[in-house]
């Protein structure tokens, strides 16, 4: 059984979203995502500084299954990039949660917030 924190937000993408109090984010695959794709080998970053909006592809995540487009939660810009994982991807796998943080947004549009998944109705689509 995938590993859910209860603290967290989701997406139907299965990325999880841990909001700040300075309108800023941390953003990562979720434990479903990194076993369903398997040993993670490689992730393709944005650069610091870049804006997207929700829905778009921000990066890519490969696999020894397959590669996986990595989707922008939230309207934001990238302030940071996980380099750790950049350096390790398998620390996906070992620690989506925690080490394995892929970046760090600034949402460009708070009020989103509210369409993202609480963790029981993350664990009802997966």
């Amino acid at each position: 059984m995938s590993q859910v924190p209860g603290a967290l937000l989701y997406t139907k993408d299965h990325e999880w979203i841990q909001l700040h109090e300075d309108s800023t984010a941390t953003v990562g695959i979720t434990d479903y995502a990194q076993e369903s794709l398997g040993d993670i080998t490689f992730v393709e970053f944005p650069l610091a500084g870049e804006s997207f909006n929700t829905g778009d592809t921000f990066g890519v995540v490969e696999s020894v299954k397959a590669a996986s487009d990595l989707y922008m939660p939230l309207d934001a810009e990238v302030l940071e990039v996980n380099d750790e994982v950049d350096a390790e991807p398998e620390l996906l796998n070992s620690d989506p949660y925690q080490k394995g943080w892929l970046l760090k947004i600034r949402l460009t549009d708070a009020s989103q917030v509210g369409a993202l998944l609480k963790a029981d109705a993350y664990v009802g689509i997966i």
